[in-house]
């Protein structure tokens, strides 16, 4: 077993929420109201640009060139293809009517947990935890994608649809091939105390990813905003 398949099977439990969450299901099956989806795709647009910074934290900490240009590749997918995407979606699911219930007006309770304890890992942790802390979120996205689309569950929805199969197409698994890659090759022949670490950061991300997704899909958000923007 790789070091990050132990990673992922010691939170087994949390990571297989994130595959049942009631969010992603009805996404698959087209029924997810597109105010939900919009507040998801709202909050990722201030989400995406921190994780952004801690791989750039990353880059600035790494021993050598190829680490540096590992942390650097996946910065620029970020803001060269995810960033862009997520921009469009969120054009394309207003044109479907999507309700606005404050997701664009500030960074939610739930996403600044989870921004913060990446931005706090990358600045105080290692490479290696700054890896172990980013890989669940890309990973999850590949993981989640592909069982959907394995299983025949994906709904032929005009915004929802594309969405998943991006994330399920082979250009991104290889996205997901080479982040791990870029970690095993540095996690390899880490002492039992350190992977013990590792092992709780990357948890730390599942419950954080799951935490996201139980925000978009109840529009979780702060109480001034809801008084702005009350949901039907």
């Amino acid at each position: 077993m790789s070091v990050s398949e132990r990673l992922r099977e010691e939170c087994a439990p949390v990571w297989a929420g994130l595959h049942a969450h009631p969010f992603i299901r009805e996404l698959a099956a087209g029924t997810l109201p597109p105010g939900k989806f919009r507040f998801y795709v709202e909050q990722n647009l201030m989400y995406l640009p921190e994780y952004a910074r801690a791989m750039a934290i990353g880059a600035s900490k790494a021993p050598d060139a190829a680490t540096m240009a590992a942390f650097t590749a996946d910065l620029v997918n970020i803001v060269e293809s995810e960033l862009p995407e997520n921009r469009e979606l969120l054009r394309r699911v207003i044109e479907l009517g999507a309700a606005d219930a404050g997701g664009a007006e500030a960074m939610a309770p739930a996403n600044v947990a989870y921004t913060g304890f990446l931005v706090a890992t990358a600045t105080r942790g290692s490479v290696l935890e700054i890896m172990a802390a980013i890989l669940p979120c890309t990973w999850s996205y590949g993981d989640i994608a592909a069982a959907l689309v394995a299983e025949g569950l994906v709904h032929d929805h005009p915004v929802y649809a594309e969405w998943i199969r991006f994330f399920g197409e082979p250009s991104y698994d290889a996205i997901v091939a080479k982040v791990r890659g870029d970690f095993e090759t540095l996690a390899a022949g880490a002492p039992e105390a350190e992977l013990a670490r590792l092992s709780d950061l990357f948890t730390m991300s599942v419950r954080l990813e799951r935490g996201f997704w139980d925000m978009a899909y109840n529009l979780e958000t702060w109480p001034d905003v809801r008084a702005r923007h009350p949901l039907p």
